[in-house]
């Protein structure tokens, strides 16, 4: 499917519009109010539920010839266990990009 230039502005603008109509709807009318504690409660599980739903096809995706990169999974398998291990995102994120950079050098 093929679309002109104006019908593929119009996509540009409408995404940017409704992009923006979300973000204005937590910052702009309830930026200055306090949340109920319900909603702040929920809210905090908001990174930890979109972060692997980002990570994971990426990590798990496949290359041309139809296989899925070692590296990738070990580095993210390190992630995850330090980051379990130690408590904290910071030393899983180092362990992972420290396995990747090693194991890509080795490889």
């Amino acid at each position: 499917m093929s679309y002109s230039d104006g019908q593929i502005w119009m996509i540009i603008v409408i995404m940017g519009v409704a992009t923006y109509l979300i973000r204005f709807s937590f910052l702009g009318l309830i930026g200055d109010r306090e949340l109920p504690e319900w909603a702040l409660r929920h809210l905090r599980y908001t990174p930890v539920a979109v972060l692997p739903g980002l990570v994971a096809p990426l990590v798990l995706a496949k290359d041309a010839s139809g296989q899925m990169d070692p590296t990738l999974i070990l580095a993210a398998i390190t992630t995850v266990t330090v980051g379990w291990w130690r408590k904290g995102m910071f030393p899983g994120v180092a362990a992972g990009v420290g396995t990747y950079l090693i194991l890509g050098a080795l490889f």
